[in-house]
Order: C-alpha cells, then sequence, then structure tokens
C-alpha cells in the first residue's frame, strides 16, 4: 500500500465495514483479459481469516471461470463523499475500501451450501435464520472465497 498511513489494521474496524456493505466485486483472469464482477456476499471470519460467499446460476462465464481459474481478486468500497474544493484539481474524496485475492471455489456439500446461504441473507437482510428448499441448493452455484491477503484503508 503506497499510502500507509490511511491503512486500516484495526480487526473491528475492517469486520465493521465488510458488514455494513453489501456487494464485493470479483475479479477474474479469462484467457489474459480481466473479467469483475459484482456480486451480493456475505462472509465468515474464523480465526482472523475470512472466507467471503455469493452465489449465482450454475452455467455462464462467472461459473465456468470459478472452475477453472481458482485465483481472484476482490474489492469492496463505500463510504464515499465528495470534498468539494474551488478548484477542479482540489476536490478530493473520503472513502473506505477492502482489496484482496484468494481461492475461489464452487461449494457442493448441501450443509455447507446452507451456511454460506445463511452468510448472504444474513448481509442482505440483517437475519440468519432462514429455511432452504432442496431444490433451490441443487440448481444454485454457491461459490466462497478464501482470503489469502486483505487490505484495508480509508480517507476521512
Amino acid at each position: 500500500m503506497r499510502r500507509n498511513d490511511r491503512e486500516i489494521t484495526d480487526s473491528e474496524q475492517i469486520k465493521s465495514f465488510i458488514s455494513a456493505e453489501k456487494i464485493i466485486r470479483i475479479g477474474f483472469c479469462d484467457n489474459g483479459e480481466v473479467y469483475i464482477v459484482p456480486v451480493n456476499y456475505g462472509y465468515s471470519v474464523d480465526g482472523g481469516r475470512y472466507t467471503f460467499y455469493f452465489h449465482g446460476a450454475k452455467a455462464g462465464r462467472k461459473y465456468e471461470l470459478a472452475q477453472g481459474c481458482p485465483s481472484v481478486g476482490f474489492e469492496i468500497d463505500g463510504r464515499y463523499e465528495l470534498v468539494e474544493a474551488e478548484k477542479a484539481c482540489g476536490h478530493s474524496a473520503k472513502y473506505q475500501s477492502v482489496i484482496g485475492n484468494g481461492t475461489l471455489s464452487v461449494i457442493n456439500g448441501t450443509d455447507e451450501k446452507r451456511t454460506a446461504f445463511s452468510c448472504i441473507m444474513k448481509q442482505a437482510t440483517g437475519r440468519a435464520e432462514w429455511e432452504y428448499d432442496d431444490a433451490v441448493l441443487e440448481r444454485t452455484a454457491l461459490f466462497k472465497i478464501e482470503v489469502k491477503t486483505m487490505s484495508c484503508k480509508a480517507r476521512s
């Protein structure tokens, strides 16, 4: 990180930010091209290690890349506020972001799918306790990113 003065290392601040946001952008490498897809997400933390979850169809570019190219990047941003100035180049912004990389995999087990869906629903609704129809679990692809590296920064 170029601006160490903006780095956030406090684990509770990072968790608070991640829990407040709704969209994560996943960056795939697809035959030399970058493919970025925004998705809603959920997450878990175990021993300081983050795992992000998202869902989608069992077909299409995202699904194919998830099976063939497990190394991904991700980004979450928010708390954006424009700071105006008298001159155009004097404008700035307040923000916070998390950037990292990890290993992506498709979740196959029913119990792990339920856990992933519960994390996603908690992020979206604030409530983790839901019932999931087996047919829905069967036809839905659930993905997880096991985070290797992650950094957080803010400008306030």
